[in-house]
């Protein structure tokens, strides 16, 4: 039990969707992972392997029992990074779960059962807890998809089928493919915070709820524009690569828009004796009850430690309200 601020908060491990797999309500996103490799990879410089490897002991330590990785990232970097650091960190890792992810772009539903191999073998072997297909855009349908993500758990190859910026639509599709072979869709991985609300509005949260599927949340801070540093220093803006600022909309205007939001955080921060970042996480993983997972990443100790401590405490639910009334 920690207590924060005069009331007390027991560390939280909860069920993903209507699965029995227990996760933090914190995962590590290892896009960072990549290691420079591969097309998206190349958003992010290299890590030494030690950094990385203190990055996951710091988040095993502070109770973040799961990693979301992928394919695309690095070209199987990623995944082979990280498997090698739980390996090296046993065995504080061994009760670790792994999520990845599927690139079905420029392929068809068959090419799962064909490419289950080459991801168990990046990942060493280690159970693969959470697979996912990473986007909506496939030469197949997701019911094809489905049924060949159903075979792998059948064969006791993966445990549990998520997907990835699936609309509304799609969601119901997956799930209902998924309980023709008496399973269900655990998860869609979808773009979620303070800062981008998409997802309230067109349908997928209130599908999510509907259907007993988690949402995880990736770019949880909005590229780090909820961290309050922009707003601090302005003249970081200036060192912003072209693509954060075309894809993770961090720019001038959006730092000016957010400001009364961010002051409210700073505030919230003062008073709970943490940072806005955790006040960021810590709204996304109860503003919903049960059913947001956040996925943020960490390319140095520091802020794994961090995003640990943002499970360490809890927003009232008036505060969970009033900054979710900021858009």
């Amino acid at each position: 039990m920690i207590e924060t601020n005069g009331r007390f908060v027991k560390m939280e491990i909860r069920q993903l969707g209507a699965t029995d797999l227990k996760l933090s309500p914190i995962g590590l996103g290892t896009w960072q992972f990549s290691g420079g490799r591969g097309l998206i990879g190349q958003y992010w410089s290299a890590l030494p392997d030690d950094q990385v490897r203190e990055i996951i002991r710091i988040c095993l330590e502070g109770s973040i029992n799961w990693f979301d990785t992928a394919e695309i990232y690095g070209n199987g970097e990623s995944e082979r990074v990280l498997a090698a650091s739980l390996q090296a960190l046993a065995p504080l890792s061994d009760e670790a779960r792994i999520a990845t992810k599927w690139w079905p772009i420029m392929r068809t539903a068959a090419n799962i059962p064909r490419s289950i191999g080459e991801r168990q073998k990046a990942l060493a072997g280690r159970t693969i807890d959470l697979y996912q297909v990473h986007q909506p855009f496939s030469f197949s349908s997701a019911a094809s998809e489905m049924k060949q993500m159903a075979k792998l758990a059948e064969q006791g190859l993966i445990r549990h089928i998520g997907v990835s910026n699936f609309s509304a639509k799609k969601m119901r599709e997956a799930d209902r493919t998924l309980r023709e072979h008496g399973l269900r869709l655990a998860s869609n991985q979808v773009k979620y915070s303070l800062l981008d609300r998409q997802i309230e509005n067109n349908g997928i949260l209130e599908t999510a709820k509907e259907l007993g599927v988690a949402i995880i949340a990736y770019s949880p801070l909005k590229q780090g524009l909820l961290s309050g540093k922009f707003h601090r220093n302005p003249e970081l803006l200036e060192g912003i690569s072209a693509m954060r600022r075309i894809n993770g909309g961090v720019k001038r205007e959006a730092v000016e828009r957010s400001r009364p939001l961010m002051t409210r955080m700073e505030q919230l921060a003062s008073q709970y004796e943490v940072s806005p970042t955790q006040i960021a996480l810590n709204w996304l993983i109860h503003a919903h009850g049960d059913t947001v997972f956040a996925i943020p990443g960490a390319s140095k100790p520091h802020h794994a430690a961090e995003l640990a401590g943002a499970m360490r405490f809890k927003l009232t639910a008036d505060e969970l309200a009033e900054l979710g009334s900021f858009h």
